[in-house]
């Protein structure tokens, strides 16, 4: 079962490059989970890209399931794009850990239309603390394995500010990324304000 995050790893420098940094978590009894940073052109507002790199290793399980089932079940990583020189993005590594470890830790299974919080800003100074999950197979292909086991999906993450969060709640995720589709939000931006909510 160990051989998935190699073939995850190749995907990602296939499909974004030659990562130029990389960060391990370990959280108390859950595997280790690493990400990767992918500079893009390194000109400033350029994308850069981090991508996790671990959370695949194990199938996600769902919490209601009396046993976790260690080969079938959805596997994912997470990545997230943001214009690079515009903040301090390279301290969201720990942040994307967490979430990263959360289907180990609080036994969630992370699919497109999700929210997840870290509960604390994702870098210094970002209006956001939490990120949608969106759906898979634009930026990096999902990676076959071997029957039973389902493939691993890359999972963009769209950071959301509180009040957009809030929404997303109550109106949902579809509603919430048109709105943002219909004012032209650059999601990418770190330092973006709230898209108008009323």
């Amino acid at each position: 079962m160990a051989d998935v995050l190699p073939l995850v790893e190749a995907r990602l420098r296939t499909a974004l490059g030659e990562p130029d940094a990389r960060a391990a978590v370990t959280f108390l009894g859950t595997d280790r989970i690493e990400v990767l940073r992918f500079p893009g052109d390194g000109t400033e507002g350029g994308i850069v890209r981090y991508a996790t790199l671990g959370m695949s290793a194990q199938p996600m399980t769902d919490p209601t399931a009396v046993l976790a089932d260690p080969v079938e079940g959805p596997r994912a990583e997470l990545v997230l794009s943001v214009r690079g020189g515009l903040a301090d993005t390279d301290k969201v590594l720990r942040p994307l850990a967490v979430l990263a470890a959360s289907p180990q830790v609080e036994g969630v299974v992370v699919a497109p239309g999700a929210s997840l919080d870290v509960g604390e800003p994702l870098w210094p100074d970002a209006p956001f603390t939490s990120v949608l999950v969106a759906e898979p197979g634009g930026l990096v292909e999902d990676v076959e394995l071997d029957a039973p086991m389902d493939p691993v999906r890359f999972l963009p993450l769209l950071p959301m500010t509180p009040n957009e969060a809030a929404w997303k709640r109550v109106h949902g995720a579809q509603a919430l990324q048109e709105r943002w589709l219909n004012h032209g939000t650059d999601l990418r931006d770190p330092s973006r304000r709230s898209v108008p909510l009323d």
